[in-house]
């Protein structure tokens, strides 16, 4: 896929993506979700098309219920271990509603993560992996990532649809097949990133994307 340079233009790839999958995931009504059984077809589901579609699997639903496990939100601060193109994991990752405000999560692996309702403001997560991971709005609230550090991070077809992420710094990161649609990127940093051509356009329709972050991110207007 060719990738833009916000900064220089020069098209170039410096990161592999992994090919785009889709996978049904069929969860019953009413019915809390098997978590062991549905994190290789889940993960793998949440699904942004490279070309700005929508997700292929359109019949896959976030699980309702949030995982029951005792351990969930700190299995965010270990992240996956394996998967990180794809999203596979042996347990799903469901950190909704957790917080790991300020804290330092610098080259964990979230690859398939449901975010929703998070608090990641304030934290350090520089040189991570976001592969296919839901972060977008859940019910009333939004995933807090305003003043994040996500520089050298990988977003790779992650949804941050209603996200707050004022002043979170994206320098360095390359941002591929993700959706910000009514993010708010106030004062959001693009320095030296590498976005995706079609990301670009869509970056450049949000209107909270202003001043310096709308030349870096490269928009013509």
């Amino acid at each position: 896929m060719a990738m833009i340079s916000s900064r220089t233009g020069i098209q170039g790839a410096t990161k592999r993506a992994g090919p785009a999958r889709s996978t049904v995931c069929a969860v019953a009504k009413n019915q809390a979700p098997n978590w062991q059984s549905v994190a290789f077809a889940g993960a793998a589901a949440l699904t942004i098309s490279l070309s700005g579609v929508a997700p292929a699997s359109a019949a896959f639903r976030i699980p309702t219920n949030i995982s029951t496990d005792p351990a969930r939100c700190d299995r965010g601060r270990v992240g996956n271990t394996i998967g990180q193109a794809n999203a596979v994991s042996d347990v799903l990752l469901d950190i909704r509603q957790c917080s790991y405000k300020g804290e330092k999560l610098i080259g964990k692996v979230l690859a398939g993560a449901l975010m929703g309702e998070a608090d990641f403001s304030d934290t350090n997560l520089q040189e991570s992996v976001l592969t296919k991971a839901f972060a977008a709005k859940a019910y009333a609230a939004k995933i807090n990532l305003d003043n994040a550090d996500l520089t050298n991070a990988t977003i790779d077809r992650t949804v941050f649809d209603g996200a707050s992420m004022r002043g979170t710094k994206f320098i360095n990161a390359v941002i591929t097949g993700a959706s910000f649609l009514d993010a708010d990127l106030t004062g959001a940093v693009f320095e030296d990133a590498v976005i995706g051509s079609q990301d670009v356009k869509k970056l450049c329709a949000n209107p909270t994307l202003v001043g310096d972050s709308r030349l870096e991110v490269g928009c013509r207007q």
